[in-house]
């Protein structure tokens, strides 16, 4: 599960971590409890339709866009009538009609500084919990991304076209799987080439790759308590990540 995100970092500082080529308009502002249907940071490979005429142009573009969190499927009528689709299992998501097709070429990586995630206690009570590295770098979440258009709107309007994007999950793993039963995918930094590239159609095969590599990076994996504040989503500062007794 990952319903909250956090994320400290300027849409130029993420750009310049990731060597993104392009960075897109409109892209959010640091946020310390992003919140499903809020739009968040994506990092996408598109194929350079300039390498078909210029032999010095690279045949891949990094994009840093602004996407709504909340996966919208192309053959939805209208993203409003539906619940978002803010996680995706990757056990299941190869098979799954609403994400299936962006396995195989729209797979995508949200960077994060960390995120929320409500510890039970054995008397019932939720306790929050911030989750993060156990370094100040991001951390990058395995994703899907897709484009529904409305078929209301004009070709000129900017509203045509609607970049949605939902966080992969697996099974809870090292210190992670004492939180919660499910995590999000943490992208390897080694496999984030792969994983993103527009010329290699997704198959359970790479789901399974990027999965059992996620177990290793929980080893590493950080949490503790924060302020319950962080529950409702109009709270949003810096004091929110802070360490509670």
């Amino acid at each position: 599960m990952c319903g909250r995100l956090v994320v400290s970092r300027t849409s130029g500082e993420l750009a310049a971590f990731f060597d993104v080529d392009v960075e897109g308009d409109d892209l959010p502002e640091p946020s310390f409890n992003t919140a499903p249907t809020q739009r968040v940071s994506v990092i996408i490979d598109a194929l350079n339709r300039q390498s078909a005429s210029d032999p010095d142009a690279p045949d891949v573009l990094r994009r840093l866009a602004s996407a709504r969190w909340g996966l919208v499927p192309g053959f939805a009528k209208d993203p409003a009538e539906s619940a978002p689709l803010f996680n995706a299992r990757i056990e299941t998501a190869h098979e799954k009609p609403a994400f299936r097709s962006a396995v195989a070429s729209r797979r995508a990586a949200i960077p994060a500084s960390g995120y929320y995630e409500w510890l039970v206690e054995p008397d019932g009570t939720k306790v929050a919990q911030f989750v993060h590295s156990g370094s100040e770098e991001p951390l990058l979440l395995a994703g899907l991304y897709e484009w529904w258009r409305n078929p209301v709107a004009d070709d000129g309007d900017p509203a045509r076209w609607l970049l949605s994007t939902t966080i992969l999950t697996r099974e809870g793993s090292g210190p992670l799987a004492s939180l919660h039963d499910r995590m999000p995918v943490l992208l390897e930094p080694g496999l984030m080439e792969d994983w993103l590239d527009p010329r290699t159609t997704g198959d359970r095969a790479l789901l399974d790759e990027i999965s059992l590599a996620a177990a290793d990076l929980a080893d590493d994996m950080e949490f503790y308590a924060v302020s319950s504040a962080v529950g409702n989503v109009r709270n949003n500062s810096p004091e929110l990540i802070e360490r509670v007794a």
